[in-house]
Parts: structure tokens; sequence; C-alpha cells
């Protein structure tokens, strides 16, 4: 039985260069792997975008209303990759969690765990729901310590209103933040 994998972190961790990777690796071996993004993430149109600027095109841009096995043709597949996986609903992790378990196909999933706000995405609270394996992926805040947070800027302000959805480079910008500078920075706390 095949697992579920859920990799996540906070912006600019290396997610989608790491998802390139594995993709790679499956095909360099001969086998088939099937690439799914949301429709929501407009960056890079049908293509996945690494900052590292590697992009490659997916097999499945996922629309929040489509059930998955409406759409996905599973023949001879080796390996399913989610890119943005925190713009999936519940409803469409619980397919995969089932394709997974039912197909034999393993299921990696790499997105943010959580929003500009500090809440859980929809997609990500389900996949820590049913994800066989957790793994954070690392990147820095510009303090120098490990970052946990993203953190929107409007204007060159951080902000912690707004709407949840709005993507990195197009609509907003994004930028990782440890614990203490999303306080100080995003909430605006200075002393407790």
């Amino acid at each position: 039985m095949s697992k579920i994998y859920f990799r996540y972190g906070a912006m600019n961790c290396g997610k989608t260069t790491a998802l390139l990777q594995v993709a790679h690796n499956y095909e360099e071996k001969g086998m088939k792997i099937l690439l799914i993004k949301p429709a929501v993430d407009k960056k890079g149109d049908k293509n996945i975008v690494s900052r590292l600027g590697i992009e490659r095109k997916v097999d499945i841009l996922l629309d929040s209303n489509e059930k998955l096995k409406h759409v996905l043709k599973l023949d001879n597949i080796n390996c399913i990759l989610v890119d943005e996986v925190q713009f999936m609903t519940k409803e469409q992790i619980k397919e995969l969690w089932i394709i997974a378990k039912m197909k034999d196909i393993p299921v990696i999933c790499y997105g943010l765990k959580t929003n500009f706000k500090g809440k859980l995405f929809e997609g990500s609270k389900a996949l820590l729901e049913v994800a066989d394996e957790l793994e954070e992926l690392i990147t820095i805040c510009k303090c120098g310590k490990r970052a946990k947070f993203n953190a929107r800027l409007e204007n060159g302000k951080y902000v912690s209103v707004g709407e949840e959805v709005a993507i990195d480079g197009i609509d907003a910008k994004y930028e990782p933040l440890c614990g203490k500078c999303y306080i100080e920075n995003v909430l605006g706390i200075d002393s407790f």
C-alpha cells in the first residue's frame, strides 16, 4: 500500500525545485509521473515554476470544483506529484489519499502549511490529517533564523488582513519570517 506525503515549508524553501527533482528521478528510471497543480495558482500559467528558473508543464491544471476521479487517467502511473497543494480542497485531498491507498500509487504533495495570517490552508489542514509522512523543508528568515511563517507585503509594508489567496509575484509579494520577526513585523508586537 502506497503512502501520501506532505512536504511543506515557508515561501522560498525549495518546494517546487524538490518536486521537479523527484519528477526527474522517476522519469530517469523509465517511470511515469502525473503532475498536478491547482488552477488558482496563476504563476507560470500551465507550468510550475521554480525560483531557480526551471519550469515544467503540468499534466493537470485542477479547478477547485473538479473531482480527481473525473480528470485523472491512472494507467501506468508510478507516482502523482502535486505542487501548491495548499490550494486544493479537503475533498480533493481525500481523493488523493484514496488513490494512494486503493490504487497503490504514491502521492507526493508540496505546498505551504499556513497562509500569511498564520492560519492553515484548507488543503494543508486536510493533508495534516491524512498524510502518512510529513516533511518540513527549511528556509531562513532575514535575521538568519529558521523561517516558518509567510509574511505578505503590500507597498513595502507587512499586512495581516486581506484575501487568503494572492499569488506570489503576481498579486502580492511574500517573505519567509521566523516567529520573532513575524510577531514584530506583521503583528506589530515589540514587547511582552
